[in-house]
């Protein structure tokens, strides 16, 4: 019977990968905080690990870990792990796309009402002793227009309860057929016609070459003053020097974001901005979300590990 030892680097559902814990095929050490060099240190003889999004797994990792087979992201994107150096070595990579789409979209729902109604500024002002109903005069998301750049899973649970809303939408996505988004009444742009149209906009891509930055100078040059971008997705879709710029000169009204360029982000302007609404990465942070990532991501490193597919 093999045996074989797991490795988590990033805090996770410990009911999640309770398939793991009580497996009696499998050791799973859990440390999570480590440095590169830490990982280093102890990561030659693991045959699998588990990140989230705090640890990148470099090359010279993947070279390190002799034994390692599989590497698996307990959350729906990759890019904090060098798919190209896992090639290179023979190590298999594998996600959890589907666990955290309810999470991050009812995210994105609490972000858009947070900035429209101008809720954290509201909240500190009163628990702060100051009733001041004058200062905020919030807009209605009925009637209005959403934008919405990436139209998979997330995008379209989005896209459904933001027409329950009352809301028109129109998105950008390459791969959304004209067939789906009639369907689902919703009309297909191009990026820059987005940027023209909408009252409110929200990004649902992964972080690749041709995203980043997709939303940048020019889109805030073409937007209208009223519109407010939220970004629940990846840090460096929407470029924050470019959106600082777009608020300080009035050409949007406001933006949420979850997610930043570098995590944890340093940039005081963008952090305490009054037009911007902020939160740290918490998107997939649900209880439900983490236990049904970990559970996914706990059957693959199983599936693969005890039947090499």
């Amino acid at each position: 019977m093999n045996q074989y030892k797991v490795l988590v680097l990033d805090p996770i559902s410990e009911d999640g990968i309770k398939e793991l814990l009580d497996h009696p095929n499998y050791e799973v050490d859990i440390k999570t905080g480590l440095s590169e060099a830490e990982i280093l240190d102890i990561v030659h003889d693991y045959h699998a690990m588990i990140v989230r999004s705090q640890t990148t797994v470099t090359e010279e990792i993947i070279q390190y870990a002799r034994s390692l087979k599989v590497i698996a992201r307990a959350g729906v994107g990759v890019d904090n792990i060098d798919i190209d150096a896992a090639t290179k070595y023979g190590v298999i990579v594998v996600n959890a796309p589907d666990g955290n789409t309810i999470s991050a979209t009812e995210h994105t729902m609490a972000m858009m009402l947070a900035l429209t109604r101008e809720i954290p500024a509201a909240h500190k002002e009163l628990s702060e002793g100051v009733w001041n109903r004058k200062a905020y005069k919030g807009t209605e998301m009925y009637g209005k227009t959403l934008g919405i750049i990436g139209v998979g899973k997330i995008g379209f649970g989005v896209a459904r309860r933001a027409q329950s809303f009352g809301m028109k939408i129109i998105a950008f996505d390459p791969y959304l057929s004209e067939e789906k988004a009639k369907e689902a009444d919703i009309e297909k742009m191009e990026v820059e016609n987005i940027a023209e149209h909408a009252d409110f906009v929200t990004v649902h891509t992964p972080l690749t070459p041709q995203t980043r930055g997709i939303v940048g100078k020019a889109f805030f040059e073409a937007a209208k003053p009223e519109l407010k971008i939220v970004n629940v997705a990846r840090g460096g879709i929407i470029d924050e020097a470019a959106l600082l710029e777009a608020l300080d000169e009035g050409q949007i009204d406001g933006a949420a974001l979850d997610v930043f360029e570098e995590e944890p982000p340093t940039n005081q302007k963008l952090l305490n901005h009054p037009r911007i609404v902020v939160t740290p990465h918490l998107g997939a942070s649900t209880v439900e979300a983490q236990e049904k990532v970990a559970i996914s991501v706990s059957r693959e490193i199983i599936n693969i590990l005890e039947n090499n597919t």
